[in-house]
């Protein structure tokens, strides 16, 4: 088993390794929880206050998405207008999830407004990794 030490996550954060790392972690965990929301939907609906036919097609998009960043993440040399694409795009999508719940265009329960944000963090944080690891390759 290898384990992430000091030196080799500073060499993952400063280096190359950057770029197809944040892509394929967004991968996993975007087409996951496309997946979940998909299985899930029914449940989903309660829990979250979203209709459960909404949550199919974002589990679908987000499924077809997850396997689109997979393919670019897989890619060496990694496509660089394809890592800045899918970095708009997931500044859009914190962009559009936080619209849709400050506006009231979702009625989201209380867990449903808190997974929205911690949602839009997690994309967030992805779109940070690849914005970054892109500046860092120039």
């Amino acid at each position: 088993m290898t384990t992430a030490t000091p030196s080799r996550l500073s060499a993952l954060v400063a280096g190359e390794n950057l770029l197809p790392f944040s892509l394929r972690l967004d991968a996993v965990v975007t087409t996951a929880n496309g997946l979940a929301y998909l299985a899930l939907a029914q449940p989903l609906e309660t829990l979250l206050g979203l209709d459960a036919g909404l949550g199919r097609a974002i589990g679908v998009f987000l499924t077809v998405y997850g396997l689109a960043v997979a393919v670019i993440g897989t890619r060496t040399p990694v496509n660089r207008p394809a890592t800045a694409a899918v970095a708009l795009g997931n500044s859009a999508w914190v962009v559009a999830s936080l619209a849709a719940l400050l506006s009231g265009a979702l009625s989201p329960t209380t867990v449903g407004a808190v997974w929205t944000v911690m949602q839009s963090v997690t994309v967030g944080a992805f779109a940070a990794l690849q914005y970054l690891g892109l500046r860092r390759t120039r």
